[in-house]
């Protein structure tokens, strides 16, 4: 299992073994020119496939992290904001790389850095962007004035939370809530994000496989 971050990637060389003070060749015979060459060429080639073996390990490392840190990254749902849509203890891949070629869209599932701290990811699903108002009334998000149909949240009735209400998310900024409205805390109650603190855009459950598949 790769490495996951929680919100929360032979030869077989067999070689004659020579005890100490034994030898292969008989006392009487002399090691001649072409056996000291088949000598000189196996330990030639031993050290080149041990560095050849150390260059391709390197080279697997280096391409690891750059795809952890600039392409995609393996997360660990660690709680039940997102539920039904994400369990608690699901994997997901997260595309790190997509918003630096588009906008946040509403309903995109995001993992971004808490709002409280560099070191934890949480993991919510877009609202609202920039230039949009969001309101709660009724146990519905209203955005611009229109109630939302937000068939992910299987009927759950909205809290307004704690932030006064309605507001308008500034540019550069997404309202951020989970599926699970009775259990998320979120920009109800520590408001829009800069979409600078999107870590990414998860896109697909890895495990179980009985949910595998694109979100």
């Amino acid at each position: 299992m790769t490495e996951s971050h929680e919100i929360y990637q032979q030869t077989d060389t067999t070689r004659e073994q020579v005890a100490p003070g034994s030898c292969l060749i008989a006392p009487d015979e002399e090691i001649g020119p072409d056996d000291a060459t088949s000598r000189t060429s196996d330990e030639v080639s031993f050290g080149r496939w041990v560095l050849e073996l150390v260059v391709l390990v390197g080279v697997a490392f280096l391409l690891a992290t750059g795809i952890k840190t600039w392409v995609v990254q393996p997360f660990i749902i660690p709680t039940g904001s997102m539920i039904p849509t994400l369990e608690i203890g699901d994997y997901v891949i997260a595309n790190k790389f997509i918003y630096r070629f588009e906008e946040p869209h509403y309903g995109d599932i995001v993992v971004f850095l808490s709002p409280a701290s560099n070191s934890t990811d949480y993991i919510k699903r877009v609202i609202a962007v920039g230039g949009q108002e969001v309101d709660v009334r009724d146990g519905l998000v209203y955005v611009d004035g229109q109630p939302l149909d937000e068939p992910y949240t299987h009927g759950a009735q909205n809290d307004r939370g704690a932030l006064a209400l309605p507001v308008v998310i500034p540019d550069g900024y997404v309202w951020l809530m989970g599926d699970n409205r009775d259990n998320s805390q979120d920009s109800r109650w520590f408001g829009p994000q800069p979409v600078s603190r999107i870590v990414g855009k998860a896109f697909f459950i890895y495990w179980p496989i009985s949910d595998f598949g694109t979100l």
